[in-house]
């Protein structure tokens, strides 16, 4: 008997990685190049007291950009510009302060917040148990069909297509929140009402068992 066992475990997520830009424009692109290392040197400096190491930094290399028009419609000479870009992914563990952290980089007038994923340190762990939760589902799928029949589920012959996955979003642990008109004098008493994220943890797995009939 072929049976897919399924199961998904949700869990608050601990972890934030912030993907982000630093961009300087300038006339010349080696004083793009120094004013994007004055920012990115401010960078460093404060995220410290958000107690990130240089382990918890990713960096990509300068990349120098012409950004400027040499010659504009009329024919008239315009001055080029010059963009300096590095991007930047951070990890933040402690992820209550997710909300400063953005503050903190939008201060530095970084250029744009690309994407924010929340993650679970644990993920090793609640992985396993999502897998071991579709084993025993498989079972239980397995057993009752075989009862149908008037049978028992034997030996495990087969175990394949183990699918894995990771989704995070607003899921199952969503706090409940008012139906408020965010234009409306009661928003502000409203904003203590929140989406709630949560890491979703998939597994499928595909299991044959041998069948015992009964004389």
């Amino acid at each position: 008997i072929a049976v897919q066992g399924t199961a998904e475990v949700l869990a608050n997520p601990d972890i934030a990685k912030i993907l982000f830009q630093i961009i300087s424009i300038k006339n010349d692109p080696l004083a793009a190049k120094n004013d994007l290392n004055n920012k990115v040197n401010l960078l460093i400096d404060g995220l410290s007291q958000f107690e990130i190491t240089a382990d918890d930094v990713v960096a990509s290399s300068v990349k120098v950009e012409k950004t400027g028009m040499d010659y504009i419609e009329t024919g008239h000479q315009a001055p080029a510009e010059y963009a300096a870009i590095r991007t930047f992914e951070v990890t933040l563990k402690n992820i209550e302060r997710v909300n400063d952290l953005s503050d903190f980089l939008l201060n530095l007038k970084v250029n744009a917040i690309q994407n924010t994923e929340f993650l679970s340190s644990k993920a090793e762990l609640l992985q396993a148990q999502a897998t071991q939760q579709a084993l025993n589902n498989a079972k239980e799928k397995a057993n009752v069909l075989a009862n149908s029949f008037g049978t028992k589920v034997g030996e495990v012959l087969t175990i394949s297509s183990t699918q894995k996955s990771v989704y995070s979003g607003f899921g199952a642990a969503v706090k409940k929140i008012d139906r408020v008109n965010p234009m409306s004098d009661s928003f502000p008493k409203a904003r203590k009402n929140y989406l709630q994220q949560t890491v979703s943890f998939k597994s499928s797995i595909n299991v044959v068992f041998d069948l015992e009939v009964n004389d």
